[in-house]
C-alpha cells in the first residue's frame, strides 16, 4: 500500500524556519545589545579618564598660575631692591663729588671775592658775591673756565652794594658743575 503524507509538511517547514529566525533575530539583538553595553562602558570609561585627566592639568595651571604670580612679585621686589640699591651707590659715588667741588669753589675763588649766597638747581650753581673790583669777577670767571670741574660761567648782574659795604660790588653769575673723567680711562 502506499503511503500518502497527508501532513503540512511545507507549513511544518516554514514553522521551524520562522523559529530559527525569530532565535537568531532575538541572538542578534541580544550580541548587539551586548556590543552597545561594551562600546558604552568602554566610551564611559575614556570620558572619565579623560575628565580626571582635565581636571589634573587644571589644578597644575592653577598651581602653575600661582607661581608665576609669585615669581612676578618676586620680580618687581628684586627691580625694586636694585633701584634702592642703585640709588644709594649712586648717592655713594657723588658723596666725593660735592666736597670736591667745594673744594674747586675755595680754590677758583681770588683774593678781595667772596660768596654771599650759593644755589644748586641739578648741575648748575648760582653764585651771588661780593667783590672789590670788576677785574677779580673776571678773574673769577677765568678760572671757573680753566677749572675741571666747573664750565659755562655766566655773568648776569654786577651792581655796587649797599653803603654797609662800600667799595663793593656784587655780582650774579651761573656756571655748569661737571664731573670730570678720571685720568687713564679711555672713552
Amino acid at each position: 500500500m502506499t503511503r500518502i503524507n497527508l501532513r503540512p509538511w511545507r507549513e511544518e517547514l516554514r514553522a521551524e524556519k520562522q523559529k530559527q529566525f525569530i532565535v537568531m533575530v532575538v541572538g542578534a539583538a541580544i550580541i548587539a545589545g551586548g556590543l552597545t553595553f561594551l562600546w558604552k562602558t568602554d566610551l564611559d570609561s575614556s570620558i572619565a579618564y579623560q575628565q580626571s585627566r582635565n581636571a589634573y592639568i587644571e589644578s597644575a595651571a592653577k598651581k602653575l598660575d600661582e607661581q608665576i604670580r609669585e615669581i612676578e612679585s618676586l620680580k618687581r621686589k628684586r627691580d625694586e631692591l636694585l633701584a634702592r640699591m642703585k640709588v644709594i651707590q649712586d648717592l655713594q659715588g657723588k658723596r666725593p663729588v660735592i666736597v670736591r667741588a667745594f673744594d674747586e669753589l675755595v680754590r677758583t675763588l681770588p683774593d678781595g671775592l667772596f660768596y654771599t649766597d650759593l644755589k644748586r638747581a641739578g648741575d648748575q650753581l648760582s653764585i651771588v658775591g661780593m667783590s672789590e673790583s670788576n677785574s677779580r669777577v673776571s678773574t673769577l670767571m677765568r678760572q671757573f673756565e680753566e677749572s675741571d670741574w666747573f664750565t659755562s660761567p655766566n655773568l648776569s648782574n654786577v651792581s655796587s652794594a649797599d653803603s654797609r659795604r662800600a667799595g663793593y660790588s656784587q655780582f650774579t653769575m651761573t656756571v655748569q658743575q661737571k664731573t670730570p673723567e678720571p685720568e687713564g680711562e679711555d672713552k
